[in-house]
């Protein structure tokens, strides 16, 4: 086994006032993903102006937090709801669901869209390739709060959470998660993005990425204990939504390069 490296998930107490590692990791990505929306904005197929990444920015944050609450208590947390309604607001208990926070983030990109005249599906490949960013530092914020582990192993690398009351050794899943979901597919999108693609094509590729990648680590993690259901004796509830993400991106993928229209590369392309 490695040793887990225990790091105490409160990154700074002032008072009564504690700041979590996980929080931190938020903020981290979505500044860095603001970072990269600034510079990709000049280029010339840029649909976003850089006068109006400000404001993307901050629909996509309140589509993360907003889908990601509201995601959790649907689709994971939901007889939690019905025992104790006060619980929705109980944000600091955590519960925040990657699904709903995608749904949560298209609705905010379509209101978006609607506001600076922009076509959803070239606002959404704009911002498919910063995402991994906060994808992986929320699986990091993860491990150091030790929450989201895999299941039980005899692996090498297997690690033994000390918040963990059976004190079993573990997948280190939430590192699985920040190489696959943060590192292969932010190196992947924003290669696959640096010149330009057919409209869909860069929103296909994370889709079916991301659905493919949760699917498949779903195997070795540790569903929530309240959830025991298994869609078809073997499905977690992440591989159940996961899979219509996969079935999107082919579509997507397939409607992008049938037609085969490249982003355009001019500046009169974007949106006035």
């Amino acid at each position: 086994m490695i040793p887990y490296p225990e790091i105490d998930p409160v990154a700074v107490s002032l008072g009564p006032i504690q700041i979590h590692w996980y929080g931190l990791c938020y903020l981290a990505g979505i500044a860095a993903g603001w970072w990269l929306a600034a510079r990709r904005s000049a280029l010339p197929w840029s649909p976003v102006r850089r006068e109006q990444v400000d404001d993307l920015v901050f629909y996509v944050a309140l589509g993360v937090v907003l889908g990601g609450r509201f995601g959790y208590i649907l689709f994971y947390g939901w007889e939690k709801l019905l025992a104790d309604p006060a619980w929705a607001l109980r944000v600091w208990e955590g519960g925040m669901s990657f699904h709903g926070g995608f749904l949560g983030v298209m609705f905010a990109m379509w209101l978006y869209g609607r506001s600076q005249r922009i076509p959803f599906w070239r606002i959404m490949d704009y911002i498919a390739p910063f995402v991994p960013i906060g994808l992986g530092l929320g699986r990091l914020g993860n491990f150091i709060g030790q929450e989201l582990w895999g299941r039980a192993t005899e692996v090498p690398w297997a690690m033994v959470f000390p918040a963990d009351p059976l004190g079993l050794a573990r997948h280190p899943s939430q590192l699985y998660q920040f190489a696959l979901e943060g590192v292969f597919m932010f190196t992947v999108l924003m290669i696959f993005s640096a010149r330009p693609r057919p409209l869909y094509a860069v929103s296909g590729l994370f889709s079916l990425l991301y659905g493919c990648v949760r699917f498949a680590v779903e195997f070795v993690r540790e569903p929530d204990a309240h959830i025991t259901e298994l869609a078809f004796g073997w499905m977690t509830r992440g591989q159940v939504l996961s899979a219509p993400m996969i079935a999107l991106g082919v579509a997507l993928l397939v409607i992008a390069y049938r037609g085969a229209q490249e982003q355009p590369r001019a500046a009169a392309g974007r949106a006035e």
